[in-house]
């Protein structure tokens, strides 16, 4: 890969988690998740091998999916409110709604089936920014708002991660499968 190219690519991974860090406002957070997403899609898809093109593709669609979740949410909860605010969530439907999206973008159980198997097609050194950096923002966003949360859900997420991802990597004798699994865990 060119390195102009790759130095852009990885300058707006920090672009795309500076603005989700910065942001109070739902449109600029999902803005900033998107171009995280988008800017991990080539770096995943830059060996052109039949497995890193599926674990790419596999990836974009999960990350897709949860945000339109996340903005579908965060619209929901502009019309009831009247505001785009972050700390404003009182539609309880949008809130678990944003919730389950997040839980899906950062991978935790029992939203997680897709990390072990995008990890296992990638390269570690992409793996590593996966399993790391990319959950970097979408993790903050639920610290940001986790007040409006129901506190025995976020506590059953974290537990029920915290065991899926002990006993997933037990058995597991790839080591992409055990990092994934480790992620998962320690995101519980």
């Amino acid at each position: 890969m060119n390195p102009y190219v790759l130095a852009t690519l990885l300058s707006s991974l920090g672009l795309g988690t500076t603005l989700t860090f910065a942001s109070s406002h739902w449109l600029l957070a999902w803005m900033g998740l998107e171009v995280n997403t988008l800017a991990i899609v080539p770096l995943m898809a830059q060996h052109h091998h039949p497995r890193a093109v599926e674990a790419t593709t596999k990836y974009f669609l999960i990350q897709a999916t949860a945000a339109a979740v996340i903005l579908f949410a965060s619209t929901t909860n502009a019309w009831i409110t009247g505001e785009w605010n972050m700390t404003n969530m009182s539609d309880p439907i949008a809130t678990t709604m944003i919730l389950a999206a997040l839980s899906l973008k950062v991978g935790l159980a029992p939203m997680h089936f897709w990390m072990p198997e995008v990890l296992q097609g990638l390269d570690l050194l992409t793996g590593l920014i996966l399993s790391t950096w990319q959950k970097l923002a979408p993790f903050a966003l639920i610290i940001q708002t986790s007040q409006t949360f129901d506190p025995l859900l976020l506590t059953a997420l974290g537990l029920t991660s915290t065991l899926v991802g002990g006993w997933g990597g037990l058995n597991q004798t790839h080591l992409r499968k055990v990092l994934a699994y480790s992620s998962i865990a320690h995101m519980g």
